[in-house]
């Protein structure tokens, strides 16, 4: 997808009025210079969720949420960064420029089949009317008519060519066969539906326009679940069945439910469990997880009880751990062998289901510790071996610092090692692959771990030299300038030799900024004007990942001079930074509106000043010292003498 020009999305901000947006979705009560209402994003009774007019931006000071007009569609609709700019430019009679290169196939078919798949459910919809058989199906399963009604379900007769009736160039229209409505026959290229005799379910993206369909076969048959194919508006891996549907109960309950079958989310819905979803056909892949977790801070997985639905559950947990976030929560529920979760509702009911879900979920890691417990002999020393064996290559795709570390704290005690000896093992062998996972008869181990304490805290104390990650890495291509030192210590390794992996800690997201560096951006982001008036000091500044959010912020700021401060931040949307630059945005507002020209001029040299003395020259010093450590002990490379002739003449 073409990348939407800056400058637009700056124009587009400018035209919009946040107030207006917000006000679409909640009511605003006006509090003073700013409006204010009960958060849509977490549940509160005193209202804490402000909108500033003045300065184009909401902020709420009970879960944190904050951001642009752009920011407020994208998390309240569950809308992707380009379809939010796309609704608030229509709203204001902007049209999206269309870049300079050649639209892709995909984009050009997108419009003609949204348009089609539209015409194709209004009439199964229709069909579904005048099909006492298919009528008599959703009744027997215990659908009512504003549920079918609710999730639009339709019916496929059993014509060949039913579709005729509604496309009259059925035969020739090129779109209806893009869209995985029909199918030709491989020898005489003659079409057909591909959906016939089957009660079907629309499958609807984010902004509620159908883009697929699942059938369900009424009798004996096969397959029983017929999905369509994908498309240029349609990809399994990456839509959710319900959505649109739960998002509103999402939001108010801080949890979404993931299942199997269209049926299980249809009467889950319908007996009150409205913040279900299922996965298209296909295990929950890591596009799936990473959308669930958007959505809410718990994120349940309900599968059947059988040997298939813990083979689907472990699927899940496998594609989750690389997506795993701090502060999120991970749960499966696994039900009775002889039910799924339709079956389990409406025979126990809403508060019985809740219930369960609540009180019988397995957390994440205690799931994972438990099935590979579950397959070794925890009593013997080769049986705690092959534990670690198991673990290793799932426990390195964790990126979750604290998640990571408590883990393993529990992967220790079971394997009795101390911290220490377990990091030595994980970290200084090779990864094997990830095992392919065989469920056992029941979920229940003979040696199971003691019950997970949620609440449990483990140290996580920071070591030397810590890393960033690359999840959050810098998205520029310069060269990262980073301090190779030699940890003070029990390692005492010289020259090339490789400091031991259990002594380099797990990598993390790059750190908010503190200090004085802190100070510099809350100043900059409040009055930008300092910064062109300025001599650009930190031009000489050496390229670090310290210093890199606030070197990229003052270069950018003299680069447009014509933006606001919450419209160059609005370049770090969908980055890691974003929010450490907006939250620094509020606070230095706060800080700095009030203070005179020469008081800020003052702030502002002092500020530098101190970065310069307190970050700057320390970090130097001590890539002076690591890189003369080098020089005697191995030699340095070209790169490394080119940046320690810099260094000696800067002395």
């Amino acid at each position: 997808m073409a990348k939407i020009p800056d400058d637009f999305i700056q124009d587009l901000l400018n035209r919009v009025d946040i107030v207006d947006v917000v006000e679409r979705y909640l009511p605003l009560k006006k509090a003073g210079q700013n409006y204010s209402a009960c958060c849509p994003f977490h549940k509160e009774k005193s209202p804490s969720f402000t909108v500033s007019q003045t300065k184009q931006f909401y902020h709420c000071f009970g879960c944190g949420a904050h951001g642009s007009a752009v920011g407020f569609v994208m998390e309240h609709q569950g809308m992707s960064f380009p379809d939010a700019v796309r609704m608030l430019a229509e709203s204001v009679g902007m049209q999206v420029p269309v870049s300079d290169a050649p639209m892709s196939e995909k984009a050009k078919a997108a419009p003609g089949i949204y348009d089609v798949l539209k015409t194709a459910m209004n009439y199964y919809r229709a069909q579904l009317k005048t099909a006492p058989a298919a009528i008599e199906y959703l009744k027997s399963r215990g659908v009512e008519g504003r549920t079918a009604a609710r999730f639009g379900l339709g019916f496929a007769p059993s014509a060949g060519q039913s579709l005729k009736a509604v496309f009259a160039d059925y035969d020739q229209n090129p779109v209806i066969k893009d869209a995985g409505l029909v199918a030709e026959d491989e020898n005489t290229l003659r079409r057909y539906d591909r959906f016939r005799s089957r009660v079907l379910f629309p499958i609807l993206n984010q902004r509620s326009q159908v883009i697929g369909f699942g059938g369900r076969i009424m009798g004996n048959g096969a397959p029983k679940y017929l999905n369509s194919p994908e498309t240029p508006v349609f990809e399994k891996g990456k839509e959710l069945y319900g959505l649109p549907q739960a998002r509103a109960a999402i939001r108010d309950r801080g949890r979404v439910l993931v299942v199997e079958g269209y049926m299980d989310v249809v009467m889950l819905n319908q007996h009150g469990v409205e913040y279900a979803v299922a996965s298209l056909g296909t295990a929950c892949t890591p596009e799936h997880i990473r959308k669930l977790l958007k959505l809410a801070d718990e994120v349940y997985f309900c599968f059947d009880g059988d040997k298939a639905g813990k083979k689907a559950a472990w699927r899940a947990l496998e594609n989750s751990l690389e997506q795993l976030v701090d502060g999120k929560k991970l749960a499966f529920l696994f039900l009775p062998a002889e039910h799924d979760p339709d079956s389990y509702v409406q025979a126990f009911g809403q508060a019985q289901f809740e219930t369960a879900l609540l009180q019988d979920s397995v957390p994440l890691a205690q799931f994972l510790l438990k099935e590979l417990s579950a397959q070794v002999e925890l009593e013997s020393e080769e049986g705690r071996a092959k534990l670690i064996s198991l673990a290793a290559p799932m426990l390195s795709q964790v990126k979750a610092p604290a998640f990571g570390m408590m883990i393993r704290k529990r992967l220790a005690e079971l394997s009795r090692l101390e911290m220490s000896e377990l990091s030595t093992v994980l970290d200084g062998s090779p990864v094997r692959s990830v095992p392919e996972y065989v469920p056992g008869e029941s979920f229940q181990a003979d040696i199971v771990p003691e019950p997970w304490q949620e609440n449990q805290v483990w140290s996580n104390e920071w070591q030397p030299g810590q890393q960033q990650s690359k999840q959050y890495a810098r998205q520029d291509s310069r060269p990262a300038w980073k301090p190779n030192w030699q940890p003070k210590g029990k390692w005492k390794g010289r020259g090339d030799e490789r400091m031991p992996a259990h002594l380099m800690p797990r990598p993390a997201p790059r750190a908010a900024p503190t200090g004085p560096v802190h100070k510099l951006i809350q100043l900059v982001l409040a009055h930008p004007g300092l910064v062109r008036r300025t001599e650009p000091v930190w031009l000489s500044w050496p390229e670090t990942d310290a210093m890199g959010l606030a070197q990229e912020l003052l270069q950018k700021i003299c680069k447009y001079p014509d933006l606001s401060s919450l419209q160059v931040v609005e370049s770090w949307q969908g980055m890691f930074d974003y929010d450490v630059l907006h939250r620094l945005l509020i606070s230095g507002g706060e800080y700095f509106d009030k203070a005179s020209e020469a008081e800020l001029d003052e702030q502002l040299a002092a500020t530098l000043k101190a970065v310069e003395v307190s970050v700057i020259r320390p970090m130097m010093q001590e890539r002076f010292y690591a890189l003369t450590y080098k020089q005697a002990n191995g030699g340095l490379t070209e790169a490394e003498k080119l940046e320690f002739a810099a260094l000696v003449s800067r002395r």
